[in-house]
């Protein structure tokens, strides 16, 4: 079976286009097989953005594990930080690009295999994380944001309790002082920050 973190060229595309309405944000997206949530805005995205807190006189973000791009998408066009976006799907990145223009709004879009393309440090770094890799890789996307976070800077993810939320959260203490945001319908809104 193929896996929207790997490159799969057998896979047919069938792009289509979809709305989200996020908070009062109207956004339109291209989506296509072979990458996460390929019906559109998922609802762990969802409450994700419709949750997080940005202070805007911060100055960076980075949307990790970026898909089709409704995460840097959504933080470019409502606080107007630098937003720089990665996805180690290529198709993912051609949607992301596509959907940055769609929505009008300016980013940096970029292939990386976990954190090998970053040479820079972050207020944010958010994510939908791709459970599904495994919980090594996982906790490399986790555990290795910090040494790409500002000092105070914020990881903010959205984790299903069914998929090892409270295991996460008490292993994320160790290294990041957490709060749980939000609980809903199983989701976990969390901000693991950097002190």
């Amino acid at each position: 079976m193929s896996h929207y973190f790997e490159n799969d060229k057998n896979i047919k595309s069938d792009e289509r286009l979809t709305y989200a309405k996020i908070k009062n944000v109207e956004l339109k997206f291209f989506v296509d097989n072979g990458i996460f949530s390929k019906k559109g805005l998922d609802f762990g995205t969802r409450v994700l953005l419709e949750n997080i807190n940005i202070d805007i006189a911060k100055k960076s973000i980075l949307d990790f594990g970026c898909g089709y791009g409704p995460i840097g998408i959504y933080l470019s066009k409502t606080t107007n930080l630098q937003v720089d976006m990665l996805d180690i799907n290529k198709r993912a990145i051609i949607l992301a690009k596509k959907n940055a223009n769609l929505n009008k709004v300016n980013v940096n879009i970029f292939e990386s295999d976990l954190y090998d393309n970053i040479s820079n440090c972050y207020d944010y770094i958010v994510t939908n994380p791709p459970i599904r890799v495994g919980k090594d890789i996982l906790y490399k996307i986790l555990f290795e944001a910090k040494k790409h976070l500002n000092d105070n800077g914020e990881l903010w993810l959205v984790i299903n309790k069914n998929q090892g939320a409270k295991t996460i959260i008490r292993d994320l203490e160790n290294v990041y002082q957490v709060k749980i945001v939000k609980k809903c319908k199983g989701f976990y809104i969390i901000c693991a920050i950097n002190n």
